[in-house]
């Protein structure tokens, strides 16, 4: 008889989590969102991001439901194929593929461009190509290490932006901030909202190490609770407080905005500004590190499930860390990275996360119909409410999304129709619902 396949490695506790769910998500505080500003100004961004809070607060507390009751590398892919069979977990594990190939390469020309604020000899693209294979070569070394490293470079990272926020502040001024609030009035907030789902896109990535997590019933919804809250503290205080030092548009299109806003606070030379510049590459790193754990969980998932090739479904022996869905992630993202440009790969992203978003929610409540006695030890609170605000404002978003964005949505829904044209073609959706194990 043959060895069984190795397994992955339970051994993530709720600070893991929470490192991760705040690690995933903490480059949007650092970088991005400032792109929003130029399509809606200040309280245009304000409005949009108030109207998103409300929602990932609310699809948070709904999804911790989902993925405590089943705790599987798939994440949405698996709650989707639980709840509406092959073609639905097709679409889920495409938009979430989307969504967490397309973050790394935008996070890495951010490193790159951080990295080139303060030697501008290097090139970007070269120092966001050697962060791709560099933290590639970490998670191979296995999940425990992967989530330590993530746990100190998160604490680092938060304590960062506290740090920055503290500078900042006795520079606000409130007429700053109010220059120029809306100069595109309601559609501008309607176009930000890309924007303003950078600043909390990936955190149901921790859904992903959930086969890793040592009691994940009672640690899941712990680490997820707690890094939203983390994230909504920072995310309001980095851009009100960044938004009232000067003139905005001086920052509304870089990739480096928060040395640049603390360059003008203290000045450029200011040693402070430099050590600033240089630490803030612990927030991007915590978020490109905890980003390839998601998708290459995810690929291992759905390989292992018949939607990918099973050959990207390996485990490493030694490491007990999915070697091949590392690399070819990788690879896509090194490929991405080259091709791409930050603002158009956050706005495909951010359909990838909304499409997610939606089925997740609709999965939830096929979910609370088709099987009432799966066992949920955490449900969600004020059922059907939840969920419902949700989905409704995930699909608000959407259409958002589309309507000023067309061409980006085409080429996503595109790749779409591909991919489940190849899936029913090839006759994989037969043999996902023979291997798929929930």
């Amino acid at each position: 008889m043959a060895a069984p396949a190795p397994a992955l490695k339970k051994v993530l506790k709720p600070v893991h989590l929470w490192a991760i769910a705040v690690g995933l998500v903490i480059s949007g505080e650092y970088f991005g969102w400032n792109y929003g500003w130029g399509i809606a100004g200040t309280m245009g961004l304000l409005i949009a991001t108030l109207i998103i809070t409300i929602f990932y607060i609310v699809f948070i507390f709904s999804f911790t439901e989902l993925t405590a009751a089943i705790p599987h590398a798939g994440g949405p892919f698996a709650y989707a194929y639980k709840a509406l069979g092959p073609i639905g977990g097709m679409i889920a594990g495409y938009a979430t593929l989307v969504e967490f190939l397309l973050a790394p390469p935008a996070i890495a020309f951010a490193l790159g461009s951080y990295v080139h604020f303060l030697y501008p000899a290097i090139p970007v693209l070269t120092t966001g190509i050697v962060c791709f294979v560099v933290f590639t070569l970490i998670n191979l070394l296995g999940i425990k290490e992967s989530a330590v490293f993530t746990l100190v470079v998160t604490l680092l990272a938060v304590a960062e932006l506290l740090l920055f926020m503290g500078i900042v502040a006795p520079a606000f001024s409130m007429d700053n901030f109010m220059q120029h609030a809306m100069p595109a009035g309601w559609p501008g907030v309607f176009a930000a909202i890309p924007f303003a789902i950078w600043f909390y896109l990936a955190i149901e990535g921790v859904a992903m190490a959930a086969e890793e997590v040592e009691q994940p019933q009672q640690t899941i919804p712990r680490g997820y609770i707690y890094g939203i809250f983390t994230l909504v503290v920072l995310a309001l205080g980095v851009m009100i407080f960044t938004g009232g030092i000067t003139d905005w548009r001086r920052l509304s299109n870089i990739d480096y905005p928060l040395p640049e806003a603390i360059g003008i606070v203290l000045g450029k030379q200011n040693n402070l500004t430099k050590l600033f510049a240089g630490i803030g590459l612990f927030g991007l790193i915590a978020s490109f590190h905890s980003i390839i754990v998601g998708y290459s969980r995810q690929i291992f998932a759905l390989a292992r499930s018949g939607y990918l090739p099973v050959y990207l479904a390996g485990v490493n022996k030694k490491f007990r860390t999915p070697h091949r869905a590392l690399l070819a992630g990788g690879g896509i993202g090194i490929i991405a990275l080259c091709a791409g440009s930050t603002d158009k790969a956050i706005i495909i992203a951010a359909l990838g996360a909304i499409v997610l978003y939606i089925i997740s929610m609709i999965s939830l409540f096929i979910l609370r119909r088709k099987e009432p006695d799966l066992e949920r030890p955490f449900k969600v609170p004020f059922y059907p409410w939840f969920p419902l605000i949700a989905l409704l404002l995930a699909i608000l978003c959407l259409i958002a999304i589309v309507w000023y964005n067309w061409l980006l949505s085409v080429l996503f829904f595109a790749g779409l129709l591909v991919a489940g044209f190849i899936f029913v073609l090839t006759g994989r959706w037969r043999k996902s619902s023979q291997v798929v194990s929930i």
